[in-house]
This record gives C-alpha cells, structure tokens and sequence, in this order.
C-alpha cells in the first residue's frame, strides 16, 4: 500500500502569536525508506548521523547546493506536498468565524459569500494595526486566543472590553459584533467545547486535500513520534474513523470528501525512518524560505514602518467587502422569527458549501 511520510514544523498549540514561530506547516511524501536512504547516501555521502534534520544541515552553507539538489529532485520524482500557514493571519481568520460571522449569521447574511471573510481578513492582518491601533489590536488577538482557550465568563468580557478599546468604529463591520453589542450568539460560538485556535487541523486537512487527489487508492501515514505530532495523529485517526458519505469544498481547487481513501497512521521513530527525516528537510526548508521572504527575524519591527506606510494613503478594500459593508451595515434587530432564520440559515449554509 502506498505510504507517505509526514512532518511538521511551527506547532505551537493554541498560541498563534508566537512571536518566535510564525509559521507552522507540514509536508508530506510518498518514497519508501529504501529510495530515501539511497538520496540520502546520494546528497550527503561522508554525514554521518543518526538522523538526517535540516535545521543542522543548513547551518553550513556547504551543504546548501545539496539540499537543494535532494529537493529539486524530491519535488521531481515523487508525489509530495508543502503546506505553510501565517498563524496571525489564521487567527484573525479565526476571530472572524468565531467573533464575528455568528452575528451575521443570525441576522440572514452570508458572511462567507463571494470570500468577504477572506476579504475582510486581509484588510485587518494588513491595515488592522493603523486602523485599530497597534497596541490595542495585539491586545485584541490574545484576548480572543485565551478566551477561546478558557471560555470562561472573565475571559469572554476580557475580549469585550479588548474590542472596545480599539478604533473600532472605524471598521464596524468587523468588531461591532463584540464592541457594539457583546453579540451573546458570538461569545456563545467562543464558548463552546471543541472550538479551540489549534492549527493542527488546518494544517492536516491541506496535506489531506491533495493526498487524496495524488493517492492512486487506497494508502497510509506515518510520522514522527514527536509529542508535536500526537495532536496530528488522534486528528488523523478521527478523520479515517469517519464514514459516513460527505463533500466539503473549502475552493474551488480544495475539497475533502468523505470516506477518506487513507485507512490507517502509524507512529514511528524518525531515526529509523529515512523518509520521515526527508520529509522533515522539505518543511524545514519551506519554513525557512517563508521566514527569509517576508524578513521574519524582524517582523515586528519592520511591521510599524508597514503600518506608518499604510496610513499615508487611503486603504481600499476589495469589492466582495465593499457589497457587504453596503449590505450588511450592523443589523442590530430581530430579522423575523426564529424558525424562519433558521430554515434561511440552512439554505445559506448548503450553498456555502
């Protein structure tokens, strides 16, 4: 059966504000250990390690023309893909499904519609800091992440009182729901069990999406006993263990249908797993590729000089935004009675998906 190799890199857990580790991805990758250990001895004939781990490799820019090579030729020759993830950016993604859509969707708009959230999420991750105020912004953030994390009555008006203090009249549209009117259908969304800032199953529902397509049947995972990967494999083992028949289309390139064709994961010992520790050299590559690009030792500093760039000329939205600002200006009253919400609801949600 085909097997593909998965690691990790940026687990934080619940914490997305990291400031250390901004980015969190996974690779995965279809080689046997037989093929890995051959590329290994291949790339690197004189190493002589237990394991193979690219954050030592790199180090010495001797070794950079052969990492290169091993990936050039990974990328190449067998079924392989990368996932990285912004984890500021996909709490703020967060903060609009949990924070914000409910009070939408109570009220019979579909906040999802033609990517708003998306939309509206660019906006605040890019200009949030100048509109709102960057203090008062960050300050937003963690309350939202600990009151996901401890959904207590002290974390929740915690969160309140984080909208409030912002300049959210000037985005209304984003954080009226808590600043406005503590929308209770938004703090009840926050509170209930399950819902955590977790990037795991992000994360493992991307390299999931494309195993799926590049799978020729049924196969099956392993990864690294790392305690880091114990969230990832119960999520795994939850996902094989679904079967009853289901489609989800997070896009129009990315969608997730149910039962899956991967039926079983397994835990090994990456030093035995030359393929393991292949996979662990692509995602520590891409991590480190993601964090040169966008000059990451130094984000936060060179993110007030963003900010002061933006306040310098008018910001412009996105025009899936600006129809839901015309649309949707706060909603503030009942929109009919309850069973008539709930059945419009439905209907919103069906073609969501």
């Amino acid at each position: 059966m085909e097997c593909f190799r998965i690691d990790e890199s940026g687990y934080t857990g619940y914490d997305l504000l990291n400031p250390d580790q901004r980015f969190q991805g996974a690779t995965a990758i279809a080689i046997s250990n037989e093929d890995a250990t051959r590329l290994i001895k291949e790339y690197f004939p004189k190493l002589h390690v237990t394991e193979l781990k690219y954050r030592n490799l790199s180090r010495r820019s001797a070794n950079h023309p052969q990492l290169l090579g091993l990936q050039r030729d990974l990328l190449r020759d067998y079924k392989c893909v990368t996932y990285v993830c912004d984890k500021r950016f996909l709490l703020v993604l967060m903060f609009l499904d949990y924070a914000v859509e409910p009070y939408y969707y109570e009220r019979g708009f579909n906040f999802y519609e033609n990517g708003q959230n998306y939309a509206l999420a660019s906006l605040l991750y890019s200009a949030g800091p100048t509109i709102l105020g960057k203090e008062e912004f960050d300050a937003l953030l963690a309350a939202f992440q600990r009151a996901v994390k401890q959904k207590t009555p002290g974390s929740l008006r915690d969160l309140v009182l984080a909208a409030r203090k912002t300049g959210w009249r000037e985005l209304p549209e984003a954080l009226g729901p808590l600043a406005q009117y503590a929308a209770p259908e938004c703090l009840d969304a926050i509170a209930t069990p399950g819902v955590n800032t977790d990037a795991a199953l992000v994360v493992l529902q991307s390299l999931i999406s494309r195993m799926e397509v590049m799978a020729d049947g049924p196969y099956r995972v392993e990864h690294d006993q790392s305690k880091n990967l114990l969230s990832y494999h119960e999520l795994l083992q939850r996902l094989i263990d679904h079967d009853e028949v289901a489609e989800f289309r997070q896009s129009a390139i990315a969608s997730l249908k149910f039962p899956l064709q991967l039926t079983e994961v397994n835990q090994v010992n990456s030093r035995s797993s030359p393929a393991v520790q292949l996979a662990d050299v692509m995602i520590g590559a891409a991590i480190e590729a993601a964090n040169n690009l966008t000059g990451s030792a130094n984000w936060r500093a060179r993110s007030s000089s963003a900010d002061l760039a933006i306040s310098r000329r008018p910001v412009h939205t996105s025009a899936a935004f600006t129809r839901l600002r015309r649309a949707a200006p706060l909603p503030a009253g009942d929109t009919g009675r309850r069973s008539d919400r709930l059945l419009y609801k439905q209907r919103l949600r069906a073609r969501a998906w």
